[in-house]
Formats: structure tokens, C-alpha cells, sequence
């Protein structure tokens, strides 16, 4: 399966957050652009560390121009466990059930495993990615490029 690329229309969906509401791509993208960010499981190293980046800096992850959703294919109840250990004061969405079907929908489950990798778009208001970053399930993403391609969008 070949990730989606940069002018690619984003798939639409409505996910679960870790407390039980609702969220929808159109909701998020409704005002402003949307980081999606596909990690393989709660509670793992590189993963953590991942979601702790976001979380100690959230103020380039969400702003009036940008909200940072993460997305992964574990159950509710373990996300809002994991939030409730982490406090990340972003939304953790479930791919659950059907087990992985946003994930694949972007080109980031992998079946053999059942978990989605390390897929990230940038996904504007139009519904189109702007920018996206896929890496290795052990391998750390890095989000310099996301952090250019936001201040090139607005201009900063």
C-alpha cells in the first residue's frame, strides 16, 4: 500500500477521541489545517516520545492556523489511559474498529502487524495535503519539514 502524497485529497473520517467524542476531518479542517499524525501503539518508546514532542512544544502543533490530532489503531479505553499517564491536551483518535481503516485509507496500515506506521499529513482546509512524512514503525519521525511547509503556508 503507497501512502498518500503531497495534492492528494485527504479521506474523510470520524474517529473516536480518548474520552469518547466524535471527530471528524471536516470538523478539523474546517477553519484551519489539520496534522494528522499516525503512530503504531500507545505506550511505546519511540511513539511516546513522538506525542511528548508535540505535547512539551504544542504551541507549534496547535494554533489559529494548524490542530495536531494522533492516531493510532489501539482501543479507546487505552488511549485515554495513556492520555491520563502523558496528558497530552491533544486528541488521540481510535482506529479501532473497523481495525485500521483510516490508516489505510492514507497508505499507513500495516496488515501483517495490525497497527498503522508512522504516517504524518498535513491536510488544509480544502480537504488537500499540503505536506506529508512517512517513516519506518522503529524509526523517529522528524517534523522540521512540517514546521517549514506551516510557516510557508502562512507566510511567517
Amino acid at each position: 500500500m503507497t501512502p498518500l502524497t503531497v495534492g492528494d485529497d485527504a479521506p474523510a473520517f470520524s474517529l473516536s477521541n480518548q474520552f469518547g467524542k466524535v471527530v471528524t476531518l471536516e470538523e478539523l479542517t474546517a477553519e484551519r489545517a489539520a496534522l494528522l499524525v499516525f503512530y503504531p501503539f500507545a505506550f511505546s518508546g519511540i511513539c511516546t516520545g513522538e506525542l511528548q514532542e508535540i505535547r512539551d512544544d504544542l504551541a507549534k502543533f496547535q494554533s489559529e492556523h494548524v490542530t495536531t490530532v494522533a492516531i493510532s489503531c489501539d482501543p479507546m479505553f487505552a488511549l485515554r489511559a495513556y492520555d491520563d499517564r502523558e496528558a497530552f491536551f491533544f486528541p488521540l483518535l481510535s482506529d479501532f474498529w473497523p481495525h485500521g481503516e483510516v490508516a489505510r485509507s492514507y497508505g499507513v496500515f500495516e496488515e501483517q502487524g495490525g497497527f498503522a506506521t508512522r504516517g504524518t499529513f498535513l491536510v488544509l482546509p480544502d480537504g488537500t495535503i499540503a505536506w506529508t512524512l512517512t517513516t519506518d514503525p522503529g524509526e523517529r519521525r522528524d517534523f522540521s519539514g512540517f514546521h517549514s511547509t506551516l510557516a510557508e503556508l502562512i507566510g511567517d
